[in-house]
């Protein structure tokens, strides 16, 4: 063994602890880290011919690295949006790096176990019912993908084609309608080959970001009867508006077509019962994405995929090799998913639930959305920012008054990130440029909240007073 590697081994107790107080010195030292950072420019060092082992390395990063982290896992960091960690999903993360198990399969079986029981723990959360068949991946973005690969098999079906086996060639042209949709739809879009410009947009209601019915259905009513997707949002990231998920599902009983519901904040208003309303209608989507390191609170990366079909799932992503064993009546994760290997993402997920169980969650969403509202207030009270959309769940979206340009708003998010008190994103709305601020951290407190909103009162101050 190499001698640098077998002194790690050797040591490896003493390794894991000072592991163990640098990550608890950086957290315990979140509320006073800069929340954003500029950018760091250095070039990359070469491989060493011998290494120089795990503590030289650790103090090297410490040295080289860790000042420029961002506090993307604190409760001022407010941008996209981003949950942190919970204790306890903290805990279950490390032991999954521990146990290093790959959660392809039945081959390791305490990883399948724990995956589905980290599942059903998920549909008790969000009012889903077991016809949804759940699986990890590593993001909303594949689990778009992955949700938009099966009614893109299943538009297939209808005209009997196997796109899986025939190619997406053999698909006429698939029409995808959505509202306000998220990029990455128009990104999973590219990557299974329907292609970008298969996203037809459709209007919002006036002042909304929710799709108007009338006119959805209009555009699939001219398709006489030709099978389409659409894609319904469950909390856009603009404003935390919501499609009316119950009408729209309602709509399938006059016109096929694959419900998408995208849901990967928003579905957790399911916990908090003064915004549950605002998800009625998601179980009835045919495919689910739902993001867990955004209001779940576990590390990256991790979300969830749900759909009713998992005989799609295994047409579409089925692998065929003989060490693999044969597909079976309940195939392994590797034929559901576009990944062969995955971590053990369902083990954060798990401690995290059975830690905090459904009134821990509850408190976290409605203590969010709460913050939010009073953000709303303080902006809307203020002759220095309009609000520009109702708070309606953890979103605020508000910009500087008076005559805006984007290249206003970026210089304000710019005073802010070098303030190190908030990290904000910029956004346009209604035509406007405009800031976001999304508020899905469990630690985030009102007093929080406080030194945010003196932030940004100090910024536009110092904004006003160099015009």
């Amino acid at each position: 063994m190499h001698p640098v590697l077998s002194a790690d081994h050797a040591g490896l107790d003493a390794l894991l602890a000072l592991a163990r107080d640098t990550a608890a010195g950086h957290l315990a030292g979140l509320s006073r880290h800069p929340v954003g950072r500029g950018s760091h420019s250095e070039a990359p060092h070469r491989l060493s011919a011998d290494g120089v082992g795990a503590r030289a390395a650790l103090e090297e990063f410490q040295t080289r690295f860790a000042a420029g982290l961002t506090g993307s896992a604190g409760p001022r960091y407010w941008g996209f949006v981003t949950g942190g960690s919970t204790p306890a999903a903290l805990v279950g993360d490390w032991l999954a790096s521990a146990y290093d198990q790959n959660a392809a399969g039945k081959t390791e079986p305490a990883t399948a176990q724990v995956e589905r029981e980290a599942i059903t723990l998920l549909r008790d959360l969000l009012g889903l019912s077991d016809a949804h068949n759940g699986l990890f991946v590593s993001g909303a973005t594949l689990s778009n993908v992955v949700g938009l690969a099966l009614g893109r098999q299943w538009v297939g079906a209808q005209l009997g084609i196997d796109v899986a086996v025939q190619g997406v060639g053999a698909l006429p042209s698939t029409p995808v309608f959505s509202g306000v949709a998220h990029a990455s739809i128009s990104k999973a879009l590219s990557i299974i080959g329907l292609g970008r410009a298969a996203l037809q947009a459709v209007p919002a209601r006036p002042g909304r970001e929710s799709v108007d019915l009338a006119a959805l259905e209009d555009r699939l009513a001219a398709l006489a009867g030709r099978p389409a997707i659409v894609v319904a949002n469950a909390g856009t990231v603009n404003t935390g508006d919501f499609d009316d998920l119950a009408a729209i599902a309602a709509l399938r009983e006059r016109y096929p077509f694959w419900l998408h519901i995208d849901a990967a904040f928003g579905g957790f208003a399911a916990c908090a019962p003064g915004h549950a309303h605002l998800v009625t209608g998601l179980d009835a989507a045919d495919s689910l994405c739902v993001d867990a390191h955004k209001w779940l609170n576990v590390p990256y990366d991790s979300a969830m995929q749900f759909t009713r079909h998992k005989d799609l799932q295994a047409q579409v992503f089925q692998n065929s090799a003989a060490y693999l064993g044969a597909l079976g009546d309940d195939p392994d994760a590797l034929h559901l998913t576009p990944e062969n290997s995955r971590r053990w993402r369902a083990l954060p997920a798990w401690f995290t639930l059975k830690a905090y169980g459904a009134a821990g969650y509850r408190d976290i969403v409605e203590r969010c959305c709460a913050l939010a509202q009073d953000l709303g207030r303080r902006l809307a009270d203020s002759a220095d920012f309009e609000l520009l959309a109702p708070v309606r769940l953890n979103v605020v979206c508000f910009t500087p008054t008076g005559e805006v340009t984007a290249e206003r708003v970026a210089a304000l998010l710019q005073r802010l990130r070098d303030g190190g008190e908030v990290f904000l994103t910029p956004t346009v709305y209604a035509g406007r440029p405009a800031i976001r601020a999304a508020f899905s951290n469990w630690r985030t407190t009102a007093d929080d909240v406080s030194r945010a909103w003196a932030a940004l009162t100090r910024a536009v101050d110092t904004a006003n007073s160099n015009q």
